[in-house]
């Protein structure tokens, strides 16, 4: 429990002190007493949540890089997968009938080639893309 979850059970507890010494007359002010501390409660967590969102997608802007949060997560690029895979049964039957064996070598090589570029997308460095710039040079031996 941390600080603030203290002060919100303190605030609870006055708030059902002071019912017992008020009266049942009073619970309606007392109740919206203490929703509206905890509605400040939850509007600067979320207000230091969104600051705190909107400064790691400006560092990353700043670097030039991609946010290691980026939407890419492992249950996208597999259900890419999945689909790709589910989607090659019946073009690799119209690219056969269509062209034969070139028509099914054509379409393969359009599902590999979307995966490809996919794959190159969610993960950098994959395919060797990463350069040593001239910084980095600058500060080996």
């Amino acid at each position: 429990m941390d600080a603030r979850d203290g002060d919100l059970k303190k605030e609870l507890d006055a708030s059902l002190q002071a019912r017992r010494e008020l009266g049942e007359e009073y619970d309606s002010a007392l109740v919206e007493s203490f929703l509206e501390k905890v509605d400040q409660r939850i509007d600067s967590t979320i207000d230091r949540r969104v600051r705190r969102q909107l400064a790691e997608q400006q560092m990353v802007v700043a670097r030039g890089t991609r946010s290691p949060r980026a939407t890419d997560s492992w249950a996208e690029r597999f259900g890419f997968g999945v689909v790709s895979l589910v989607l090659a049964i019946p073009l690799s039957a119209i690219g056969a009938a269509a062209g034969h064996l070139s028509g099914l070598l054509v379409t393969w090589a359009g599902i590999v080639g979307v995966n490809a570029v996919q794959a190159a997308r969610t993960t950098p460095g994959l395919f060797g893309r990463r350069r040593a710039s001239s910084q980095d040079s600058d500060w080996e031996g």
